[in-house]
């Protein structure tokens, strides 16, 4: 893979480092996806970055249980969907088209059909 293309995946990886720094402490901004999207953009930019990745606490505390089981706790699924679904209904409303308002609606049904039979349920520790 050529230079510019990692060094863009390893800053996307630690833009969505901060981001997800930041939902841990504000409670209205999932943490998890944030995560997620840097786990696999340091995967993609860097080897050395996604070992240093998966070393660090914010990924042990909020991400190596997911990775490890594929299972999350009913709130923090709750959480996820409910921004998730917040953020696509606004760019449903926003944009101007019905080929991208279905397509938007189709995201939403896989996205739900995912969370209730793909990952499992787990109680809070």
């Amino acid at each position: 893979m050529n230079t510019p293309l990692k060094t863009l995946y390893i800053g996307l990886g630690f833009l969505f480092v901060g981001i997800g720094a930041v939902g841990v402490v504000l409670p209205v901004l999932p943490t998890t996806p944030f995560l997620l999207l840097a786990s696999f953009f340091f995967s993609k930019g860097s080897d050395r970055f996604n070992r240093w990745f998966m070393g660090t606490k914010l990924y042990k505390n909020h991400l190596e249980e997911f990775v490890e089981s594929r299972s999350m706790t009913r709130k923090t699924k709750v959480l996820l969907l409910t921004f998730a679904s917040s953020v696509l209904l606004l760019s449903a409303y926003l944009v101007n088209n019905t080929y991208a308002r279905v397509f938007i609606v189709l995201v939403m049904i896989y996205k739900y059909y995912y969370f209730t039979f793909k990952i499992r349920t787990i109680k809070p520790c």
